[in-house]
């Protein structure tokens, strides 16, 4: 059987200080990844990462790649929902972000949401290395089938890692992985029961601790917030769709980043 064609993409963006504003260090895209640099007026650099493949299935790779330079910021999110569609059983697709943020500096990795299609199969991580006085506001908000389009997920890989380091020690580890029929996986009581969409959210930095009790504020029933150390903040939230999962993050976010989301968010 012939070789089916795959999609790769790799894309690196980074940000240096300049005069009070966070302008364009270096930017490396290729393949089916690009990385848009829309003019916003703001002190930070955003910049909008696009898969032209229009989705992910088994055999891609993408890596994503964001670097924060001393006490510049850089906010970095999506074109849209990422799409996770369904792949061959013996081919799996890959995802890899890495977020560096050196002294003094902020990366916002603030991509939209990934739907997740029946039969997918994917591994993605997420890898921050962080200097001590960094920040990092991270957010992967997943979606399982789309409710509106009456999608059941009968079978499903999904694994999705984080790994954040500062100074070279490990921080934060975080791991899901969904492996099997989804729908009755989702349904149980300690996974999320019966909700089709859940979002897993970080704020590391030395503003963690004073915003917990905002964050509290606006999280729903059926999300929580801890404090796990002085500057880290972890949070989970899980929504019955991907619309009520958005309405919940954005104000979230935009409380936590102390400015609003990126335009895509609302196109």
């Amino acid at each position: 059987m012939a070789t089916q064609p795959r999609a790769i993409g790799r894309a690196m963006v980074s940000a240096r200080a300049s005069d009070g504003q966070s302008k364009l260090a270096d930017l490396h895209h290729g393949g089916s990844a690009r990385a848009m640099l829309p003019r916003t007026g703001t002190p930070d650099l955003q910049a909008v990462l696009v898969n032209t493949a229009g989705g992910v299935t088994g055999g891609d790779r993408f890596q994503w790649k964001g670097h924060a330079e001393a006490n510049s910021t850089l906010t970095l999110s999506t074109q849209a929902a990422e799409r996770i569609y369904r792949a061959q059983p013996d081919q799996t697709g890959q995802i890899e972000t890495h977020l560096i943020a050196d002294r003094g500096a902020a990366v916002h990795w603030l991509p939209q949401e990934t739907i997740i299609f029946d039969h997918a199969r994917v591994v993605r991580r997420l890898n921050a290395d962080l200097a001590p006085d960094a920040t990092l506001i991270a957010v992967e908000p997943i979606v399982f089938g789309r409710t509106a389009m009456g999608e059941r997920l009968s079978q499903i890989h999904f694994s999705d890692t984080w790994r954040i380091k500062r100074n070279g020690r490990l921080l934060f580890a975080d791991a899901l992985r969904i492996s099997g029929p989804a729908d009755e996986i989702l349904a149980r009581p300690g996974v999320l029961a019966g909700a089709r969409a859940m979002a897993s959210l970080v704020l590391i930095g030395p503003g963690a601790a004073a915003s917990l009790p905002q964050l509290r504020v606006l999280m729903p029933d059926t999300g929580g917030a801890s404090l796990i150390g002085d500057d880290v903040l972890a949070a989970r939230v899980v929504a019955p769709d991907g619309m009520v999962l958005r309405q919940i993050l954005a104000p979230i976010l935009e409380d936590l980043r102390g400015a609003p989301l990126p335009k895509v968010w609302r196109l």
